[in-house]
């Protein structure tokens, strides 16, 4: 049974108008000759199940309004529009989980319990979907957090870009937490939300690992030693990450996984063995294979055109388990990062 911490999935069917009740195969051939979001799609409900993955951590995501995004849905400029947008996003999750007899929305023993004895043989597999906040602007405030764990959110990203609550990664680094960040941290903490330190500035990165006491994980991180952007993990925050018990899942995207690329650049340009490099350098770094796992952040702003030239779509993320094995990874650590390490990870905090 495969998890994947990071999946757009509601920001994928509601800004682009797709039917993710199909399998990637219909929707390819349904946008055949146009271009719909940023190239070919990766990932569906359907598809996934299929593919082996059981669990995934599918987002709220909506961006600050730039020039760049004029015109682009799901964009806010008001907290109050951040909340509007996020919140079609999580009722989408909750339409799909009330039509769809496979699928379930995850936040406790109970429901995560469900999802992984269906994978077992002989049981009609399910697909789990816990729901993650990526940039917390949609939160009115610490006040307003019990809507939203009412409803089903169990993670939350500070940030995605800079909001009131932190620093993100992209632009300001030197920006930390700030006073509203903490007070929300701090409510986080009442309702035992795990936090999520992708995006964040690494100053507000280590300030979170440093003062917030509830779980904290990379949903869709690269080690920054092997691809030098403020946006991926320090040895440093890697390490602090890991004393926590904490989990950083891989980000499938080529440009993230290679230096230097561009989104000309060809698919081929990337292999499974750099995807597997990027596992091992954590593994290396930490002398374990339990803190790493993947969150491919498919449909993020990126489609089939730029993940490694191994992988089409969701069906195709088992063969990271078996490049694990060729390069010599034992089965229990390639069950590890392939789910195992999220799914003990969820256990525990549950």
């Amino acid at each position: 049974m495969i998890v994947d911490a990071h999946l757009d999935m509601a920001y994928t069917a509601l800004a682009y108008k797709r039917d993710l009740t199909k399998t990637v195969a219909q929707l390819r051939d349904e946008e055949a000759g146009r271009k719909v979001g940023d190239g070919l799609i990766t990932a569906t409900f359907p598809s996934l199940l299929d593919g082996g993955v059981g669990l995934i951590f599918g987002t709220m995501f909506v961006a600050p309004y730039s020039k760049q995004r004029e015109g682009q849905e799901l964009v806010y400029r008001q907290p109050a529009e951040a909340h509007r947008h996020a919140m079609r996003q999580l009722d989408y999750y909750h339409r799909l989980a009330d039509s769809l007899d496979y699928l379930r929305l995850v936040g406790d023993q109970e429901s995560l319990a469900e999802v992984v004895s269906s994978h077992q043989e002989g049981e009609t597999p399910l697909l789990g979907i816990v729901p993650l906040m990526e940039g917390a602007d949609p939160i009115a405030g610490p006040e307003a957090l019990e809507e939203w764990v009412e409803r089903g959110l169990r993670i939350v990203g500070l940030a995605w870009d800079d909001t009131r609550y932190a620093g993100g990664a992209w632009q300001n680094t030197q920006l930390g937490i700030t006073p509203a960040g903490y007070a929300l941290l701090e409510a986080m903490t009442d309702y035992n939300l795990i936090l999520d330190i992708t995006h964040m500035s690494e100053k507000a990165s280590l300030e979170a690992l440093e003062r917030y006491e509830g779980r904290v994980v990379a949903t869709h991180s690269n080690p920054r030693q092997l691809i030098p952007m403020n946006r991926h993990l320090s040895d440093t925050q890697i390490h602090r990450l890991a004393e926590r018990k904490g989990v950083m899942g891989v980000v499938l995207y080529n440009r993230f996984l290679k230096p230097g690329l561009t989104m000309s650049d060809p698919k081929e340009s990337v292999t499974l063995d750099v995807v597997v490099a990027h596992i091992d350098y954590v593994c290396q770094l930490l002398g374990t294979a339990e803190n790493v796992g993947i969150g491919s952040d498919f449909d993020g702003g990126f489609g089939a055109q730029h993940i490694p030239a191994e992988i089409d779509s969701v069906h195709d993320l088992h063969k990271i388990g078996s490049a694990l094995r060729e390069k010599g990874y034992a089965p229990a650590d390639v069950r590890g990062i392939m789910g195992g390490n999220w799914l003990r990870l969820l256990e525990e905090t549950w």
